[in-house]
């Protein structure tokens, strides 16, 4: 007897735990119910895959939507709308939002605002202060919640932890992996003066490399000898890559595809404030070193850092100019043509944008096209080409800092839990976004 299915993609190239190959993949209840040659089967929607590629939803778990407090910017609406229209199927967005998002009351508000808002599938961190660092233990478990986010150095927003005894306090309480922005506050005090009025290639002057590396080396000293996990967020050096592969039983470490793709100082020459963001973009040598941790394995997830600021704040001469730029919707066409460039695999893509975020994050039921697995699919062209445009960006701020990048490689179809979100460039069934679960708190949720 034939199988009967919500919806079946037949005749795609599928990007599974076993490789690549053509098949079919049926969806019941919001799950893959079956992959393999399907053709038999009955189905309420059919997607005709021929000549598609099908991937495990991609995951962005570093974006900033701005929601409450800088919503001229960015909001949940608009960040979502961006991600799906990217292919991006699940988002872990940022607590440094004003208010910041430091306690059970704050990431509650974030989660009735995200309800039928976001088109994708969602979790929130919480920020880590000097005064919440001994309940944060509890409020990482917390429905909804991914971790703990820690601003080593300080960045946009008021959160920041400087000292090693708070630092050392958020590792004591909590329980699950934390994310870090690592950049020692110290070095950075000291450098700021060096930044020249009006010339952002000084901005990796001010924010140098041995401040990353300082932090970093501090950071993993203390998550060792307090037995913790630690996620390095952002990594824009050579030095942090081999220092992070030295220590992997406590570190994991996220790389970011303007941090690939651009170099100083012709990113800053071209796109002046456009290319600001902490830490910021370095010379061809950190890019490479980048490029050496993902082919090595080093490099477990790619996330964007997605942290619009209007086109107004950005043309402000450097250094009044805010740091941050948007990417959760070019995520997919960048790298893909990084992928065409055969720069990386299509295979290792997958590994850094789904299998690692649920790996390093614990995600429950997502990251994998695999029976049992929420049928989240980010179903790409591989073949297409496309330009990147400012005018395409759904996000508030309406800019890219990959206007003009030419593409090869591009998401057609974003599906949530077996519903089709985005199609063709247009979102089709909005506001479909849920929280995601996570493995270390499913008895809290």
């Amino acid at each position: 007897m034939a199988e009967t299915f919500d919806l079946l993609i037949s005749g795609a190239e599928l990007v599974t735990p076993s490789g690549r190959g053509a098949g079919d993949v049926g969806v019941r209840d919001g799950k893959i119910a079956a992959i393999g040659s399907l053709s038999a089967s009955q189905a309420g929607e059919v997607i005709d895959g021929r000549g598609l590629t099908v991937l495990p939803g991609v995951i962005d778990s570093q974006v900033h939507f701005r929601e409450p407090g800088m919503e001229w910017k960015e909001d949940l609406e608009t960040g979502s709308r961006g991600a799906v229209l990217g292919g991006v199927t699940t988002v872990f967005e940022m607590p440094n939002t004003r208010p910041p998002t430091i306690d059970r009351a704050r990431l509650d508000d974030k989660l009735a605002r995200a309800k039928g808002r976001m088109h994708c599938d969602h979790a929130f961190y919480v920020g880590a202060t000097h005064e919440n660092a001994a309940e944060l233990g509890e409020l990482e478990r917390s429905p909804g919640c991914c971790g703990v986010k820690v601003f080593m150095g300080a960045s946009t927003g008021d959160l920041l932890i400087p000292d090693n005894e708070g630092i050392e306090a958020v590792l004591r309480s909590i329980h699950r992996r934390a994310a870090f922005h690592s950049e020692d506050e110290a070095r950075l005090a000291e450098r700021r003066s060096l930044a020249r009025p009006g010339d952002w290639t000084s901005h990796p002057e001010v924010r140098d490399v041995a401040a990353a590396v300082r932090s970093t080396r501090r950071l993993i000293g203390m998550a060792e000898r307090l037995g913790k996990r630690v996620h390095i967020l952002h990594v824009t050096t050579a030095e942090e890559v081999e220092i992070i592969a030295a220590h992997r039983a406590v570190a994991t470490m996220e790389a970011n595809p303007q941090h690939l793709t651009y170099a100083a100082p012709e990113v800053y020459e071209r796109l002046k404030g456009y290319a600001q963001m902490n830490p910021p973009i370095r010379e061809a040598r950190h890019r490479e070193g980048l490029w050496r941790g993902v082919s090595q394995g080093v490099v477990d997830v790619l996330g964007t850092d997605h942290a619009p600021h209007t086109k107004e704040e950005k043309e402000q001469p450097y250094p009044a100019s805010p740091s941050g730029m948007p990417g959760v919707q070019t995520l997919v066409p960048v790298m893909l043509t990084h992928v065409a460039a055969g720069r990386l695999t299509l295979e290792r893509f997958v590994d850094l944008t789904a299998h690692g975020p649920q790996r390093v994050f614990g995600l429950a039921e997502k990251g994998r096209l695999a029976v049992g697995y929420d049928a989240d699919f980010t179903v790409v062209d591989l073949k297409a080409r496309r330009t990147i445009r400012n005018a395409d960006m759904a996000n508030r701020s309406g800019w890219t800092p990959f206007d003009g990048f030419e593409a090869t490689g591009w998401p057609v179809a974003t599906i949530i839990r077996g519903v089709c979100v985005m199609r063709d460039d247009e979102v089709v069934r909005p506001g479909q976004g849920r929280p995601a679960r996570f493995l270390e708190t499913l008895s809290a949720q």
